[in-house]
């Protein structure tokens, strides 16, 4: 079988997200599977280390595509003509777009429908794109894959899309998110908070992350116990929100609010592995990636208890209301409590076997092998 995928989020040193899931998914596909010929399309120079085995063809296909209208050129132009050359069985792009111009039989992974849900979340520009051309790809598609039941029933009720179309293969975890030995952590305390402990939330800072009733529900955490927990905030901004900076100015603790900006994966490993606390009260995830890297390093979760969070944490979670600041307040006071604290990394440890990025992958196979023979 030759498989065509887009991999235009594979990018050298500054893989977020949607690269995460290409590679994790990729590499394993590639590996377990050297009977098939691979096309990979990249929008810009990138790395042979993305070149996964003597199978995979990489190719660079102009223009680099990250504007609606770069978006168009790219799908509907350039990667069409690059398919008819290669005349690829199956295409599968990992990312939310396809193209609508190609006739090859067309895998789509949908990781979350927010810009139907939550417009006023995007930027303006993409917005349009986004309301022009979302739906379409997801009637386009051959086959959906999602990454959980929360995103299948989403797409279903937005879009109409039959259940029989779409096949939930959860996220996995990368290798990196382990337990951090109490030395270890000692020495991440001293680097990031002073020594003291911490929460810490990791993602994007960005207003459907929730950023401000978090501070806010800290402020009032430290009034009401008095502890000398930091929060620690890692990601970078995107767009400006001015939100955060009003919330962070108005706290009389803004000094113990640490916003670290984007960390660097071996940073951010040791800084979930030695948190308190994971706290990821976000007001809408297609899956919540967080909670699992908290689990796996043994660290407690307060999350959610909306969209695809509760599904990933089940019960190794304190869930909250994300609306309600006295309600993460109180969850952030529970996590004082080291006890409670240590029946959540139980429940958790139990919680993450059920996610594997080895099953997703061959889920992924069976799909290709279901739409390109």
């Amino acid at each position: 079988m030759r498989i065509a995928v887009n991999t235009r989020f594979l990018l050298p040193g500054r893989l977020e997200g949607l690269g995460w899931y290409t590679h994790e998914m990729l590499w394993r596909l590639v590996q377990r599977h050297p009977e098939h010929e691979y096309l990979f399309l990249f929008d810009r120079p990138f790395d042979p280390a993305f070149v996964y085995s003597e199978r995979v063809t990489p190719k660079v296909v102009f223009p680099p595509a990250r504007h609606p209208l770069l978006f168009y050129l790219w799908f509907e132009h350039a990667v069409p003509r690059v398919l008819r050359q290669w005349k690829p069985d199956v295409f599968f792009s990992p990312d939310n777009f396809l193209s609508l111009s190609s006739p090859v039989p067309t895998l789509l992974t949908i990781h979350d429908v927010i810009p139907l849900q939550m417009p006023e979340q995007i930027k303006w520009v993409h917005r349009q794109y986004y309301n022009r051309y979302l739906r379409r790809f997801i009637a386009r598609a051959d086959h959906i894959l999602t990454i959980s039941d929360y995103v299948k029933r989403s797409i279903t009720e937005e879009c109409g899309t039959s259940a029989d179309k779409i096949t939930v293969a959860w996220n996995g975890c990368r290798t990196q998110f382990v337990p951090v030995a109490e030395p270890e952590q000692a020495a991440v305390r001293r680097a990031f908070s002073d020594g003291k402990p911490y929460f810490f939330y990791t993602g994007a800072i960005h207003p459907r992350k929730n950023i401000p009733r978090l501070i806010r529900a800290y402020t009032r955490f430290r009034a009401r116990t008095g502890a000398e927990v930091l929060l620690l905030l890692g990601g970078r901004f995107m767009g400006h929100d001015t939100a955060v900076t009003e919330a962070l100015d108005a706290s009389p603790y803004k000094n113990d609010v640490r916003i670290l900006g984007y960390v660097k994966d071996t940073d951010l490993a040791r800084l979930m592995g030695s948190a308190l606390a994971l706290v990821y009260p976000s007001l809408s995830e297609g899956f919540g990636l967080p909670v699992l890297e908290a689990m796996s390093a043994d660290v407690p979760v307060l999350t959610s208890n909306t969209t695809a969070l509760p599904e990933v944490a089940g019960d190794a979670a304190i869930l909250v209301n994300p609306l309600d600041e006295a309600a993460i307040a109180h969850g952030l006071e529970q996590l004082l409590d080291a006890a409670f604290r240590q029946t959540l990394v139980e429940k958790g440890r139990a919680q993450r076997t059920l996610f594997s990025w080895d099953t997703a992958a061959e889920q992924l196979h069976g799909c290709l092998a279901g739409l390109g023979g």
